[in-house]
């Protein structure tokens, strides 16, 4: 991919990703194959915003985890909130761990296709 098109895309998915990895995406999509170009441009990438605010609301019912693919992490959570209440610790703790787990989750994504 061209520069141009790189600065591009970082200025637009940059909040998706972890800020450390930013620098190895800008890389990593200088040195992509031009084929791939289409496919990185047009991948959905879930918002580490909304996961919060989904996390509050929904958190203990592990919809959080479910939105981005932590599927068994999410039926944990909601079978521990049913069943013992420990999952309102567990949703306390995400609340803070939650945003940098999905900017992984997108950071992973996107590597596939690097």
């Amino acid at each position: 991919m061209d520069i141009e098109k790189v600065n591009m895309f970082i200025a637009a998915k940059g909040e998706y990703f972890p800020a450390e990895a930013i620098p190895m995406i800008r890389e990593r999509l200088l040195k992509a194959d031009p084929d791939s170009e289409l496919a990185i441009m047009s991948l959905s990438y879930i918002s580490p915003v909304l996961n919060i605010v989904l996390s509050v609301f929904f958190g203990e019912l592990g919809i959080d985890r479910f939105i981005i693919g932590d599927v068994g992490l999410g039926i944990g959570k909601l079978l521990t909130t049913c069943c013992c209440g420990l999952g309102l610790i567990w949703w306390l703790v995400d609340l803070f761990l939650i945003m940098d787990a999905t900017r992984q989750k997108n950071l992973d994504k996107l590597m596939k296709f690097i």
